[in-house]
């Protein structure tokens, strides 16, 4: 039984505790906070104009019993019902504004903190569940810091002038009234927590299918390759049955609760109506006070309406607000601002590395990759990585970028802990291109002027010559400008890692990472982009994980890593006479060039 309860609790979604909740709620509303309110004036001043309906009413019929002229009250009425109806017109304009900005504001917070977050927790995540967070839960959250807010205060403030302008008229109609609304509302407010937990499960589902989704397009040919769009296609499903039935249940406990507020009435309508008119009867009230009084009654209709949505929308967006502040509590890396532009002319040495005694692991759970790597590469020239699967070497690079953080050890970049550099100043020295070299979905220039919007178009140029990329530029249709497609599919694997290299060499780096930078290059561009890494290494310190011996053989020392240490390091003349993996190695040619690095 009690293993039951402890499954049953672990399935249930997060919900955040009642004040966290609020004081989340208030972050976001805080900064509207003004507008809001004047929304709410307009509310109150539009609820104002309906609660003088009914006393106009009653004006009318006691008018009409007396004889007199109706032509007066008549026009008033008619102003009461146009004045309140632009009233609220304005109030509703001014809300939705408002809560435009609120979703504007929320989504600018939480992309700023996603594109900053740890690699850890990235790798963690699933990407189509942060993209939900961003969309389809920021929405929901527009509903709650505005409407739901102003609701509860206007509707509340309204039920009060209310009861108290019907007590004023008969207390005994009154009693009934709040009796069966009390009685129908109590049984309705059971189901809230109803409609909050399934509607935080209806947005993990939807989450869901975006992880999907984001999963299939990233491997598109693949699944087409493989003919597996049917059992993609079902797992998308799966997950949109999921949340719809969520949704299904939300939906099924909203229904009992709408239909509770017009019930309501309803019964207290026909409750006032046959006790209202005993009362006339006795002569205890008059008719126009009835009047008066059912007309108030159908006027508590907006007012508990209101409320009831507020506390639907409160449910609603307390679950997409709970998957909002879980994304924000995933830890981002340091902030530093933009690095500074290196002024025209200016001298960049090049880079020393010093790794000591480093050890690391992808996760406490896991083993170490790690097992107290030490070498020291001096500034300039090149130096080559090698060594079995999973010996630890493209690791080397997420350390020095601190992609990770070493759990014992140092990483030095010039003699200095890579964790006393400012993040951004230490990725501004360093050019990196990684094993798939990705390619972003927009223009080849805007690829090009990632890490560095401030090129020119002599260094654009320059550089598309060094990364043999100038005659693609002249055969595409738009030049630079020409569209690269979803991750470059329009680009060959060889263009992207072009396209890779140049846009690391146009940083003018003073460390250049390059993990297997050639390997889907035919053998006229590996030469030629191999005399350009040859000539960066100059006046740049260039790292590279290879597996090709013509590679290799130009460094100028060889690291050589085992299960998670150094083995060896020297030239390839050395390595070859001293080093019977490295030997062995060089003896094939270095052909694992397919192996899967960490």
């Amino acid at each position: 039984m009690n293993s039951q309860v402890v499954e049953q609790e672990a399935a249930d979604p997060q919900k955040l505790p009642a004040a966290q909740n609020w004081q989340a709620l208030y972050r976001h509303f805080r900064p509207h906070r003004w507008t809001v309110a004047l929304g709410a004036v307009f509310s109150l001043l539009g609820a104002a104009s309906g609660l003088a309906q009914p006393l106009a009413a009653k004006a009318l019929v006691d008018r009409l019993g007396d004889g007199n002229s109706v032509a007066g009250v008549l026009v008033l009425l008619t102003a009461l019902v146009v004045l309140g109806t632009l009233i609220e017109a304005i109030g509703s304009y001014v809300l939705e504004r408002t809560a435009e900005s609120v979703v504007l504001a929320a989504r600018r917070t939480l992309v700023g903190r996603l594109l900053r977050l740890r690699i850890p927790e990235v790798e963690r995540t699933q990407p189509g569940d942060l993209m939900s967070r961003v969309t389809s839960d920021t929405t929901l959250l527009r509903e709650v810091t505005t409407k739901s807010v102003v609701s509860a205060v206007t509707g509340s403030l309204t039920f009060l002038a209310t009861v108290a302008l019907m007590a004023a008229m008969d207390v005994v109609l009154l009693g009934v009234t709040l009796g069966v609304i009390v009685l129908v509302g109590g049984a309705t407010g059971m189901v809230y927590p109803k409609i909050a937990k399934a509607s935080a499960r209806a947005q993990e589902a939807v989450g869901e299918i975006s992880t999907v989704l984001e999963r299939a397009f990233g491997a598109y040919r693949t699944i087409k390759a493989s003919g597996a769009e049917a059992r993609e296609t079902a797992r998308v499903e799966a997950a949109a049955e999921d949340a719809w039935r969520h949704g299904v249940i939300s939906a099924k406990w909203q229904a009992v609760a709408g239909p509770s507020i017009g019930l309501s009435v309803q019964v207290s309508f026909l409750a006032v109506l046959g006790i209202g008119g005993a009362r006339v009867a006795s002569g205890e009230i008059t008719v126009s006070t009835l009047v008066a009084f059912l007309l108030f009654l159908f006027y508590l209709i907006d007012p508990i309406s209101k409320l009831a949505d507020a506390a639907s929308q409160y449910q609603v967006g307390s679950a997409a607000l709970a998957r909002i502040v879980e994304a924000e509590a995933l830890e981002t890396e340091p902030t530093g601002g933009e690095p500074t532009v290196q002024p025209a002319g200016a001298v960049r040495t090049p880079a020393s590395v010093t790794f000591e005694n480093v050890r690391f692991g992808y996760g406490p759970e896991l083993p170490l990759v790690h097992h107290g790597v030490s070498f020291e590469v001096p500034g300039a020239g090149m130096t080559a990585f090698v060594g079995p699967s999973g010996a630890g070497k493209t690791t080397v690079f997420g350390l020095i970028e601190r992609f990770y953080e070493a759990t014992g050890g140092r990483v030095l970049l010039d003699g200095r802990d890579v964790r006393d550099w400012p993040l951004t100043e230490l990725r501004a020295a360093i050019g990196y291109v990684e094993q798939d070299a990705p390619v972003l979905a927009g223009t080849l220039r805007e690829n090009l002027l990632m890490g560095s919007p401030h090129a020119t178009e002599e260094e654009i140029a320059e550089v598309l010559v060094r990364a043999r990329l100038d005659g693609l530029v002249k055969k595409l249709p738009d030049g630079l400008d020409s569209m690269v497609g979803h991750r470059g599919s329009t680009l060959s694997g060889g263009e992207r890692q072009r396209v890779a290299i140049a846009r690391a060499l146009l940083r003018k780096p003073r460390l250049l990472l390059l993990d297997e930078a050639t390997s889907q290059l035919d053998a006229v561009n590996e030469l030629a982009l191999r005399d350009v890494v040859a000539e960066a290494a100059r006046d740049t310190t260039v790292l590279v994980v290879a597996h090709r011996l013509s590679t290799v053989t130009l460094a100028d020392r060889i690291v050589v890593m085992e299960a998670g240490r150094v083995r060896a390091t020297g030239t390839h003349e050395e390595l070859v006479a001293g080093d019977p993996l490295y030997g062995e190695l060089a003896a094939t040619q270095f052909l694992a060039a397919a192996e899967l690095t960490h």
